[in-house]
């Protein structure tokens, strides 16, 4: 059983901050907070005294966008103090591989894990895109490798390949398009029509795999069994002891979570489809079965609506910091790079997405 205590919560946002905005620092302090605008964004989270540190960092970062003519990208399951505070760009996969074939700046800071890295660099070949810490993963890509893509090709001989964009550049170079999980029943409805078949190779989530596979019955999705170790966790109980300590609440669910926890809940969809169901519907009682700090970020614009809060924290998100932004920008590293031969392929699956999109 997860603990939903929201009180708890709170205590863990301040409990876990991250060392690396100590690190480094004088032990003095500035006489009065800066930024105070932006404070208001990540009071619930952020203490009175932890804020001046903060500032500085965001300062410092803020000044080197200018000089670098830099965009940072942040993905809706960043830390609120950098996606209420640095992020210029927020959202989901999709929306960050959008903006990024338009983004005007010379530089990208992916605030995010590195397939988005990746992504980014592929739509923007000839711009800086800088990863402020490599070693930000993602368990779902590395569930799966070009060279399983191959064999699957190989069993399943004209079967088109549709990818989830949670994937690496060699994957996505293998594949014929790739998907988010705000897009993958439009994208495997036009794959289909447009290859004039029913059955599609669905990879690597198993379970978006299948609960996609529900609202397009006509089609057969081949899955893997690949998981978001967030996702994954989550279970049919956990959502039931969450209405029942929580009576009126509104479950929305991302579509990573196991079916049966999907079944479960009150509406299912993409990171993007759950902040527009708030917007849209204002529930007084809400929770969101993904990464925590997505409740974190979207209930900065709806104060009066109540979030309990599950504590599944991304491992690989949290490697993200303010601190390894700023000196991201400072030595113009880690620049993410792709092999020529594989990012034109990879390229073409993304940009097949886009279009459909």
């Amino acid at each position: 059983m997860l603990d939903f205590d929201v009180a708890a919560h709170a205590d863990r946002a301040h409990a876990d901050r991250p060392e690396a905005f100590v690190q480094g620092l004088p032990d003095e302090r500035p006489a009065a907070p800066a930024l105070g605008h932006l404070y208001a964004r990540v009071a619930k989270h952020i203490t009175p005294a932890e804020w001046p540190l903060i500032a500085r960092e965001v300062e410092a970062i803020e000044r080197l966008k200018r000089e670098r003519n830099a965009v940072v990208l942040g993905h809706n399951y960043q830390a609120p103090e950098i996606f209420n505070t640095v992020a210029d760009i927020v959202g989901d996969s999709l929306a960050l591989a959008r903006e990024a074939v338009t983004v005007d700046a010379d530089v990208i800071v992916m605030a995010g894990v590195h397939f988005m890295a990746e992504t980014a660099k592929l739509l923007n070949p000839s711009k800086t895109v800088l990863m402020p810490d490599m070693g930000a993963g993602c368990s779902l890509a590395d569930s799966i490798t070009a060279a399983d893509i191959r064999l699957l090709k190989e069993r399943y001989p004209g079967v088109p390949v549709v990818t989830y964009v949670n994937t690496s550049a060699e994957v996505k170079a293998e594949s014929d398009y790739c998907c988010t999980s705000g897009n993958a029943v439009k994208v495997v409805r036009a794959v289909a029509k447009e290859w004039g078949v029913n059955r599609i190779l669905m990879l690597p989530d198993e379970f978006l795999a299948q609960n996609v596979q529900k609202l397009v019955p006509e089609l057969e999705l081949i899955a893997w069994k690949g998981h978001c170790e967030v996702h994954e966790r989550f279970t049919p109980q956990d959502i039931r002891d969450l209405r029942e300590n929580h009576p009126g609440v509104v479950v929305l669910a991302h579509p990573e979570c196991p079916p049966e926890v999907v079944a479960e809940a009150d509406y299912a969809g993409s990171t993007a489809g759950m902040a527009d169901y708030v917007r849209d519907e204002k529930p007084a009682r809400v929770v969101l079965i993904t990464e925590c700090s997505m409740a974190d970020n979207v209930a900065v614009n709806h104060p009066d609506i109540e979030f309990v809060r599950p504590c599944n924290l991304c491992p690989h998100m949290r490697r993200i910091t303010l601190p390894n932004i700023r000196r991201a920008l400072e030595t113009m590293t880690t620049q993410v790079e792709i092999d020529p031969a594989i990012a034109g392929r990879a390229r073409l699956a993304v940009e097949r997405m886009l279009a459909i999109s």
